[in-house]
């Protein structure tokens, strides 16, 4: 438990970092002498290092340790934190986000894989939900946190305390994370590395993980205005809708895990289908604050929840040759991001308006949930069993 716990304040770190730049933006953008849509670059330039770079450098460093693999993570993390907070302008900044994105990709790769490498087969899911819980809990507590130092001693010292936190990060990795923990599959080849991914277990899953962030990010990217202009709320109510959210994934991020471990492939096509309905509700009761507060709620949970088992098939199905595919786990989630984002602004722009969101979710949740049952089904035809995973070194 305590290695895992370790693989949590790392992701919970990177996960802060990732997301506390929308709470600091303006001071950001003001710091740094650009308007604040030029400083928007921030974040989308960190999900494109995490989707490029992330998988590229998994597959650089694949002969190193895994252990050597997370400290070195960390410590970028760590002097990427430190040369952010003394950033002189916003070109330095933005390429700083970007090499600290490529290790944030990297990373959460390789601890799902050494998270599971050190759980039993029973409690696999559980262990990626601890990982994955680091990014939720970071919405919870590290952005309102960072946000708040932003504002009472400026966004530089927000950068400062997420420093402090890696070098919290490493210590504990160094301490708690075991040295006999299998290498990186140095010795498997890249032409094995791709060929897992021809497994109907896997691109299966990444289509179901885009479907998913359809679902999620096509109308989370739009929430606040369609709290405000539907829903009629009043804007001092949003971030406590949004906390309420968050809370919702936390939870849901260890029923998935828990799910997972019980039955997996039957658990998530419940949850998919149920993700569906939950967005039909959305769309009803929408012009509704209590209602609409509430389906918030029980929708971000099952998020989460989904995220877990999705990920646990992943690395199951890849135990032989993990790192290029556990290195796509970070790349597909921030892929299906800026696919959702798109997808929303073209239903927007189009003028089909806030309501059509939680619709365009359902229906891609409809496609999850028949490529899930067609794939578990085919699974289940021919008795496929999960690979081995590889030897250690």
């Amino acid at each position: 438990m305590l290695p895992l716990i370790a693989l949590f304040i790392a992701a919970f770190a990177f996960g802060t970092t990732e997301f506390v730049i929308a709470g600091v933006l303006p001071q950001v953008a003001g710091g740094l002498g650009v308007s604040i849509p030029t400083a928007g670059y921030l974040v989308s330039g960190y999900a494109g290092g995490i989707a490029i770079g992330g998988p590229l450098l998994a597959l650089a460093t694949k002969w190193l340790s895994r252990k050597a693999l997370l400290l070195g993570l960390a410590t970028a993390f760590t002097i990427g934190q430190a040369a952010c907070a003394l950033a002189p302008d916003f070109a330095s900044m933005l390429l700083l986000r970007i090499a600290v994105a490529v290790a944030h990709g990297a990373y959460f790769g390789v601890a799902m894989v050494v998270a599971v490498g050190l759980a039993r087969e029973d409690q696999r899911g559980m262990a990626v939900a601890l990982i994955l819980s680091g990014l939720t809990v970071s919405n919870v507590v590290g952005v309102p946190a960072g946000t708040a130092i932003g504002n009472i001693w400026g966004w530089r010292a927000t950068f400062w305390v997420m420093c402090a936190l890696g070098v919290v990060a490493i210590a504990s990795i160094a301490a708690l994370v075991p040295r006999t923990t299998r290498s990186s599959n140095g010795s498997v080849s890249f032409g094995r590395e791709v060929r897992v991914l021809a497994r109907q277990q896997v691109w299966t899953s990444l289509i179901i993980m885009l479907m998913l962030m359809i679902g999620q990010f096509g109308l989370f990217t739009y929430i606040t205005p369609t709290l405000l202009e539907v829903t009629g709320l009043d804007e001092g109510w949003v971030p406590w809708v949004l906390l309420l959210n968050g809370v919702g994934a936390t939870i849901g991020v260890f029923v998935g895990g828990r799910l997972a471990d019980w039955k997996l492939m039957p658990s998530l096509i419940t949850m998919l289908a149920l993700q569906a309905v939950m967005l039909a509700v959305i769309y009803a009761v929408s012009p509704y604050p209590v209602p609409m507060v509430m389906a918030i709620t029980v929708w971000g949970g099952l998020n989460f929840a989904i995220g877990t088992p999705i990920q646990t098939r992943i690395l199951t199905w890849t135990a032989d040759a993990s790192n290029l595919a556990s290195s796509l786990i970070p790349s597909g989630f921030n892929v299906g991001i800026a696919l959702a984002a798109s997808v929303g602004a073209t239903m927007l722009n189009a003028g089909y308006g806030y309501r059509s969101l939680p619709v365009v979710g359902a229906m891609a949740m409809l496609v999850a949930v028949a490529v899930a049952l067609a794939s578990h089904v085919w699974e289940w035809r021919i008795r496929a069993t999960p690979p081995l995973p590889a030897a250690a070194e």
